[in-house]
């Protein structure tokens, strides 16, 4: 496979160093993508990021993961507004090892392989380098001229905030993260996001000034949403990747609510699907775009990717119960993390229990819960056929609740006129 050009395809490839894909196609190449441990879980922006590392791998390169133990101290002020805070030693190994277990849900580590993917931490040739010792063997290579002629740096220091000295330094950290690794690792190949352009190349310089090794690049644009919004961002905020912050059913939910130009374009990138069957699934598309058969599908396969195939087979079952017709025997085989995730913003009500025991009034229970104003707005909605209970329709007020209709003996899901849900839970 050429990598390069299936990069270029899918919409994953935008800066490129001269003799980049020649040094690919003339051997197994070792290459590196840098990860910042800001959080204990990566989220879908860093998809992207771990997704060349799988191409790469796939075309028969090997891949390196550098989690940043030492850069994560500093804060990359690649075009942010202003200085990260500072993370503590303890947070910064709790997030490194969190990635570290992600990571390894998608790369191959497996030693018998020549390719096989490694995961490094630039702590680990940092933490024994003098501040003296550092500006005296790798600083004098660079000049303060060529680091302030960097677009993420010039932005920095026109702007309101500045940039401090310990930001300013950032490029030849992460410069020499490269040349470290060029010359202990012989990997010659840096990618990332086209924000890391600059500071990759610096990386390539330096390797070119200390050592006169081979060194090259390649980046990938940042994603951007057709609306204008920033990609993997919700009402909730981030879609993360880990099941813990972000549901499956939640981070299904974000693929398949995606607009027809964010699908075309997604469907490229967060998959590996073959060019004939995108080609072919996008004009089926186009057809008939109101049966959502691209986002479905998008959805599908990055959430198999992401979380397995069981937890996409739960949030398609999910969406049924909101969104489709699933039967009451559907919603009563989930469990109870299972039912609360998928009702996750569902207004939620509480209701005695012993009104259960006692067989509850179906009008009386609509209206005390306050799912209805008054008793005569909820009778006339059993009556003209507008309520279900836990997907069963309610076919007249003389209907009673008991304890045996509550899903995991404590909840019931209440449905007025299509869409409109609400979680009864007995206390």
């Amino acid at each position: 496979m050429n990598l390069i050009e299936e990069l270029r395809w899918r919409g994953m490839l935008q800066d490129i160093m001269p003799g980049t894909e020649e040094q690919l196609n003339r051997e197994m190449t070792s290459a590196y993508i840098g990860f910042d441990p800001t959080a204990d879980s990566l989220h879908i922006g860093s998809l992207v990021p771990i997704l060349l590392l799988v191409h790469l791998q796939k075309a028969g390169h090997k891949p390196f993961a550098l989690v940043g133990g030492a850069t994560g101290m500093v804060g990359d002020p690649s075009f942010k507004a202003e200085e990260r805070k500072m993370l503590d030693e303890a947070t910064l190994q709790q997030n490194l090892a969190g990635i570290r277990a992600q990571l390894a849900h998608f790369l191959d580590f497996n030693e018998a392989l020549p390719n096989a993917a490694e995961i490094v931490n630039n702590y680990d040739w940092f933490k024994n380098i003098s501040f003296l010792d550092f500006i005296r063997d790798v600083g004098k290579h660079i000049t303060v001229n060529y680091m302030m002629a960097k677009d993420s740096v010039k932005k920095r220091i026109e702007g309101d905030s500045g940039i401090s000295f310990t930001e300013f330094t950032y490029q030849l950290i992460q410069g020499y993260d490269y040349y470290w690794l060029n010359k202990h690792k012989n990997c010659k190949l840096q990618m990332g996001g086209s924000d890391q352009w600059g500071n990759i190349t610096t990386g390539t310089e330096l390797i070119r000034r200390m050592s006169g090794g081979e060194a090259f690049a390649f980046t990938c644009p940042l994603l951007t949403k057709a609306d204008g919004g920033k990609f993997g961002k919700t009402e909730r905020g981030n879609v993360w990747l880990d099941p813990k912050k972000t549901s499956p059913y939640q981070f299904y939910q974000f693929w398949l609510n995606a607009s027809d130009e964010d699908a075309i374009k997604w469907i490229r990138i967060f998959t590996f699907l073959p060019k004939t069957d995108i080609e072919q699934l996008v004009a089926t598309h186009q057809e008939a775009p109101h049966l959502r058969l691209l986002q479905k599908k998008l959805a599908e396969e990055i959430t198999s990717l992401v979380h397995g195939r069981e937890e996409f087979e739960f949030a398609v079952k999910a969406s049924e119960i909101l969104f489709g017709n699933a039967t009451t025997e559907v919603l009563q085989s989930l469990n109870e993390d299972q039912l609360l995730q998928v009702m996750e913003g569902v207004p939620a009500h509480e209701y005695a229990r012993t009104a259960f025991e006692a067989g509850a009034d179906i009008v009386s229970f609509l209206a005390d819960t306050g799912i209805f104003p008054s008793k005569g707005e909820a009778r006339k909605m059993v009556q003209s056929g507008g309520i279900s209970i836990n997907k069963v329709k309610v076919e007249g007020i003389d209907a009673k609740l008991q304890i045996s209709d509550l899903l995991n003996n404590s909840y019931l899901l209440v449905q007025k006129g299509r869409r409109n849900y609400f979680l009864v839970k007995a206390v």
